[in-house]
């Protein structure tokens, strides 16, 4: 991307921030990929938004990119299934078994295995890796930080985390030559 580009999006996305347009600022930090908002993952990670989470990061990072991509996505697809079988919806959670975690067996497919054998069942947190699962939003402030490790880790974030400084006068000229 051209430096004048990236200068371009990154006022046109400080603007949107000022003028409170977030859904806006995070649709073109999406498709941009030039500014990685963590604490808006944050947000959805802690509102269980899991499409959400998805297809923002989508913008950034892909499953396949890398291993800790791969950790990124499989947290939150792991946390979007125990929290469906914590709600007793048992056809909910095999499709996201079949549709969402089935991409993972080709790395484990035993851990795989263990995440179906969840279904059986009455309490997941019977197993005995999930004896300390606990409630919903701790389980999603634990998996928060899983997350924020492997982003932290992951060198396709690298240069993303901060919007880039731009010479604000430089914006002021060009209007001031409009006016």
């Amino acid at each position: 991307m051209s430096s004048l580009r990236r200068d371009c999006i990154s006022l046109i996305l400080k603007y949107l921030q000022e003028e409170n347009f977030t859904e806006t600022a995070h649709s073109l930090e999406r498709q941009s990929g030039i500014f990685f908002n963590l604490n808006y993952v944050e947000e959805l990670v802690m509102n269980g938004e899991w499409e959400e989470a998805e297809m923002y990061l989508s913008g950034f990072t892909k499953l396949e990119d890398n291993k800790f991509s791969t950790k990124i996505f499989f947290e939150i697809r792991k946390q979007k299934y125990l929290e469906t079988l914590d709600r007793n919806e048992r056809l909910n959670a095999v499709e996201i078994l079949m549709n969402d975690l089935k991409v993972f067996s080709r790395y484990n497919n035993d851990l795989f295995k263990e995440m179906a054998l969840l279904i059986t069942l009455d309490d997941f947190r019977k197993h005995k890796s999930l004896g300390k699962y606990g409630d919903t939003l701790s389980a999603r402030a634990s998996i928060l930080r899983e997350i924020k490790k492997a982003i932290g880790a992951n060198p396709v974030f690298v240069g993303k985390m901060e919007l880039p400084a731009i010479d604000t006068a430089a914006l002021r000229s060009l209007a001031n030559e409009d006016a």
